[in-house]
């Protein structure tokens, strides 16, 4: 977990809506100056903060509108601290609560240097990641649609087309489906070729280098680019790990282990991705069956999985940290 700790002279705190933002802004002494309900506009959120903007830093919570509140701030070259939602317990966990109050603890936790901070994603890389994970949704609805229509063919008991279903309402609803399937497989082709090119400008060499990992194709490649934007934003390969939901958090007290909680916490499309690389990785490989079924003689087929799956995200890791294309003698040595 990080904190924003830097000081400035006056902090403004947010609780953000789709329609409405409640702004407090404090300065270093804790006094309030600015506490208003007002709409989402750009030029009324300037205007109010205006006479502070020399020295001010703004601070809002992770929540689905956030996007423009960053570019604003870009913008203007006004500082800007992007919260962590389910870090900001503060916020969640009082007695009372409304947009009013919630605001006013924003402004406090960046002024004691309690922010917990969430990475804001770079504008120019923005549009495209959100492309990528809308194409992954659409990609779920297809198999969703593929295994009815496999369902289906199991109920009846029957391997050949829809045509060939006698019960006129099942040979329609498999007729949907794949009427379904065929248009969304032209779409995610599309899609698919679309993201490539624009990956291709904002950074072709990682692309290149996440691809030559044994079972990682161009749509893997494509996930883990976005999803990681910049490897320098993890000070270490257990930050990174912890992330990807690559470890299990487990909490302590008193040097006693007190369950574990928080496992939801990271990144699910880059847990995804280093999931399906393991599997394809150990379909191409045969140093790499040989390395599970090793860690399966002293662990169980989940774990040993799991242990390897963890060991290609270390090695994304430092893949793109030094710069450098895959080594598969280099990977199993270590």
């Amino acid at each position: 977990m990080n904190f924003y700790n830097r000081q400035h002279q006056y902090y403004c705190g947010i609780d953000l809506h789709a329609r409405k933002m409640y702004v407090c802004i404090l300065d270093q002494k804790g006094k309030v100056m600015v506490h208003e309900n007002i709409k989402t506009d750009p030029e009324a959120f300037i205007q109010i903060i205006s006479p502070y903007v020399d020295d001010i830093i703004v601070g809002v919570e992770c929540v689905f509108c956030w996007y423009w509140v960053s570019d604003l701030c870009a913008k203007h070259k006004i500082p800007f601290a992007l919260g962590h939602a389910l870090y900001m317990k503060a916020i969640h966990g009082g007695k009372t609560k409304n947009d009013k109050i919630d605001s006013n603890k924003i402004a406090l936790l960046l002024k004691g240097g309690n922010f917990p901070t969430a990475y804001p994603y770079p504008a120019q890389w923005r549009a495209t990641r959100d492309l990528l994970r809308r194409r992954m949704y659409l990609m779920r609805r297809c198999s969703e649609l593929v295994a009815h229509v496999q369902n289906t063919r199991t109920q009846y008991n029957h391997a050949g087309v829809a045509e060939q279903f006698e019960n006129p309402e099942v040979r329609k609803s498999v007729e949907v489906d794949l009427a379904a399937i065929g248009s969304l497989n032209k779409i995610l082709n599309q899609l698919e070729w679309y993201i490539e090119k624009t990956a291709e400008q904002h950074d072709y060499h990682t692309l290149y280098l996440l691809r030559s990992i044994p079972g990682v194709g161009l749509l893997l490649a494509l996930v883990m680019l976005y999803e990681i934007q910049d490897i320098k934003r993890f000070p270490s390969v257990h930050d990174f790990s912890s992330y990807a939901r690559l470890i299990k958090p487990v909490k302590e007290s008193d040097g006693k282990w007190a369950g574990k909680s928080n496992g939801n916490i990271g990144n699910h499309h880059l847990k995804w991705a280093c999931n399906e690389a393991a599997i394809l990785m150990l379909r191409e490989s045969e140093k790499a069956k040989q390395y599970v079924a090793k860690l399966e003689r002293k662990y169980n087929k989940g774990k040993a999985l799991g242990i390897f799956t963890h060991k290609i995200g270390r090695a994304v890791y430092f893949i793109l940290k030094n710069k450098e294309a895959f080594n598969m003698d280099k990977f199993f040595s270590q």
